[in-house]
């Protein structure tokens, strides 16, 4: 049996996310390890590293990635690919999350976890879809609103990821986007440009800030004691 490593980051990240990965494989026991830097929404053959990769294994292998997410972020593609493994007797490990699929165990969370990132992106797509409707409904009064939200930021990345979506389509399901829009936002793969961490950044710091004044304002209500 021999362990087999994937390492991948996607455009917008830098080196010292690769770095962590290699590491992390390598103190696992992979002694060959492949690498990509593209979006892990691209199929398997669209990925030259993980095409590598899959061509290289063999019966009694185990691909070992560090997070699940390195391995792809579409549920439906992730699974298929994981089931393909199985059928050709190779194993799935990610090394910061209960997935082992020499395991029942494992394999049970491979599919709760695939389950969960589906139902995300579809909460995600439906609030979407709620916001425009919303703005239609109100006429948009009350001023211009901001062309790019969270979800629909959130929504675009699922959509560019996948290489058979086109731009226009996709700047029409997310009511009308500019492609000059989407790109101030988001690289042609989907990754993060510096305006889209941004808007993720500040929604998680008003997230943070949120938190942290409610613990205050309880703790302003809550009698000291003696």
């Amino acid at each position: 049996m021999a362990l087999v490593g994937y390492a991948r980051i996607s455009t917008a990240e830098g080196g010292q996310v690769m770095d962590r990965q290699l590491d992390a494989l390598r103190a696992a026991g992979c002694k060959r390890v492949f690498e990509d830097r593209i979006s892990g929404a691209r199929q398997a053959d669209e990925r030259p590293g993980l095409k590598d990769c899959l061509d290289w294994l063999r019966e009694g292998d185990v691909l070992v990635v560090l997070d699940l997410d390195r391995l792809g972020r579409l549920a439906g593609e992730l699974v298929q690919l994981i089931d393909d493994l199985a059928a050709r007797a190779i194993s799935f490990r990610a090394l910061n999350s209960p997935m082992d699929t020499t395991t029942p165990q494992g394999r049970a969370f491979l599919q709760i976890q695939a389950a969960f990132a589906e139902m995300e992106r579809n909460v995600i797509r439906q609030r979407v879809r709620e916001g425009l409707a919303a703005a239609r409904a109100r006429g948009r009064k009350g001023g211009r609103p901001r062309v790019m939200t969270l979800d629909k930021l959130r929504y675009a990345m699922h959509l560019m990821a996948d290489a058979k979506r086109s731009i226009p389509s996709i700047c029409e399901e997310l009511g009308g986007v500019s492609p000059s829009t989407l790109y101030h936002y988001l690289h042609a793969d989907g990754g993060l440009k510096k305006p889209g961490r941004d808007l993720l950044d500040g929604a998680d710091m008003k997230t943070a800030s949120g938190s942290a004044g409610g613990k205050r304002a309880e703790s302003a209500r809550s009698p000291t004691r003696d």
